[in-house]
């Protein structure tokens, strides 16, 4: 099976850039869930993290990497370091080249396109140097915002799956958004 390359340094755009998931996020991450009451829930978990689960996350991410299940990288401003978002790659599948994303941006983050362009170089590096042939990505039909980031990073929005997940007892539907390595414009 494959692995994801080793990001050395952080992939860069203009107004963010992504590196790997480090133990030094933690409190930051802990703050925005605090922050959001609701993200957690939008995530798909039960209730937000501890810090000792995303210590042990933290501690399982490499294994992740180098097995080719899994990426965690965060967000951070251009020029900073400080966690403003994360984006989790899972659901790798390397015999049909896909894998699915999942981002959040803390509250005080949102609203200045940084989670599209996070979207945007995730997938990038996931087709072009990881060698994926698509990154997909479920929400809610309702979470228009992040329908919004997904299309600006150039994703394209595949409809809506009915009774797709059940999460908490209940079942619902989600919007499939998409971007292919054939989307992608020559640098």
């Amino acid at each position: 099976m494959p692995s994801f390359p080793s990001l050395t340094g952080s992939v860069a755009g203009s107004a963010v850039a992504l590196r790997l998931a480090a133990e030094r996020d933690i409190p930051e991450v802990l703050i925005a869930h605090q922050d959001d009451r609701e993200l957690s829930g939008r995530m798909g978990i039960r209730r937000p993290p501890s810090g000792a689960e995303l210590g042990r996350r933290i501690e399982q991410a490499p294994a992740d990497r180098a097995s080719g299940t899994a990426v965690w990288l965060t967000v951070v401003a251009v020029g900073g370091d400080d966690c403003i978002g994360q984006l989790d790659v899972h659901g790798v599948d390397w015999d049909h080249g896909r894998a699915e994303i999942a981002i959040w941006i803390a509250l005080a983050h949102r609203g200045r396109g940084f989670g599209s362009e996070a979207l945007r170089l995730a997938a990038h590096w996931l087709l072009r140097d990881c060698g994926l042939e698509r990154v997909q990505m479920l929400t809610v039909p309702a979470n228009v915002p992040m329908r919004g980031a997904a299309r600006a990073a150039g994703f394209t929005d595949e409809g809506q799956l009915r009774s797709y997940l059940s999460e908490h007892g209940r079942r619902f539907d989600v919007t499939m958004l998409s971007l292919v390595a054939g989307d992608l414009v020559a640098p």
